[in-house]
């Protein structure tokens, strides 16, 4: 037996099965980058309650080509009518921003295609498809009920203090602060209330006789509930609009929410019917700059916009706003600002030559 012949036959058997393999790679199908399970999106799939002004977002968990991210591979689906909006992607993230707020009470259909790939030129193993339903009809938003607090157009706890002069509609309301906490009027007493040339109305204070100083306790501590009600309401329809910038938009009814302050740099419209009603819930401080208006369009009313604020409101000079006011910290309206609604503090109300009117 010839063993030494065997060695170079294996050899040569085990070349021949190499180079088989090496020219049949092209027939063997490429493994795919990522499965969807893999992928992270914001709403969840199945997620109800998602807010109508919600970022889409979709997280792959590594770097992808950027190119392969647009309108065409990322696709926002109401039935079969695929929405507008802007396609974005940052590191390993990819966003997309809706044209237009979404509809309450709706499902929808998120689509990334096998269209997108990673850096490595690597696709999409099948299309992602995930759903998630919007939150409550604002048809269901109710008014915030202010109680008696709803009989004063500025109702406080420590102060009002007005810079003459200002021109005010409606009754004033101070407790538990004295009547010496109220300046800038020029108060002539009566029994049980006192009037100002610059107030069409009357105006009350603590240390009025009864039943002024009862009907204010109860006043104060309505206005208190009405603010916590309107801090309490779920399931907010628009979440962080604008990062808190919301100067220039049109607001259509509904619950709005922020973590942080909120600005109006420029001019907002409000829009919506007699009967429909917006409640802003805002945890740090409502500014708005000088010259610039809230305007009601549609038949809104001033009486259903409730501006709950958990810092300071101010107003900046001329500037007109609309709506109820609850503020835990204070309001202020600098010199000649404009404000149809009413304006309920837990601390002080400062006027500044304005014009205030209860709202109809």
């Amino acid at each position: 037996m010839k063993i030494k012949n065997v060695l170079p036959a294996i050899a040569f058997a085990t070349a021949s099965l190499f180079i088989a393999c090496s020219d049949n790679d092209d027939s063997v199908d490429p493994v795919s980058f990522l499965s969807p399970t893999a992928i992270v999106s914001n709403p969840a799939d199945g997620e109800i309650g998602v807010a109508r002004n919600k970022v889409i977002s979709v997280n792959f968990g590594e770097d992808m080509d950027a190119a392969t991210i647009n309108a065409t591979t990322f696709k926002l689906k109401q039935a079969e009518v695929t929405l507008d909006g802007t396609v974005s992607y940052l590191g390993s993230t990819a966003k997309f921003i809706p044209a237009t707020n979404l509809t309450a009470e709706t499902t929808y259909t998120i689509t990334i295609t096998t269209g997108v790939k990673n850096v490595a030129g690597e696709s999409l193993e099948v299309n992602l498809v995930r759903s998630f339903t919007t939150n409550i009809s604002v048809a269901g938003l109710s008014v915030v009920n202010l109680g008696a607090a709803g009989n004063y157009v500025v109702l406080a706890k420590t102060a009002i203090n007005n810079n003459p002069t200002s021109v005010i509609t409606g009754q004033l309301g101070l407790s538990p602060a004295a009547t010496s906490y109220i300046t800038g009027l020029s108060l002539t007493d009566f029994t049980g209330y006192a009037t100002s040339a610059q107030v069409t109305g009357k105006v009350f204070a603590a240390d009025m006789v009864s039943p002024t100083s009862t009907n204010l306790t109860t006043a104060v501590e309505n206005m208190i509930t009405a603010y916590n009600n309107a801090a309490g309401r779920l399931s907010p329809d628009f979440i962080e609009l604008g990062a808190g910038n919301i100067g220039g938009r049109t607001l259509s009814a509904g619950l709005y929410k922020w973590t942080n302050t909120v600005t109006i740099p420029t001019s907002v419209t409000i829009s919506g019917t007699a009967d429909d009603v917006w409640i802003f819930q805002i945890a740090g401080d409502l500014t708005m700059s000088a010259a610039t208006n809230i305007i009601l369009q549609g038949g809104a009313k001033a009486s259903n916009i409730f501006w709950q604020v958990a810092g300071e409101a101010t107003f900046g000079t001329t500037s007109h706003f609309e709506g109820i006011i609850l503020s835990m910290t204070g309001i202020t309206f600098q010199t000649g600002a404009t404000f149809n609604g009413r304006a309920l503090a837990q601390t002080a109300v400062i006027l500044d030559g304005n014009t205030v009117v209860q709202p109809q």
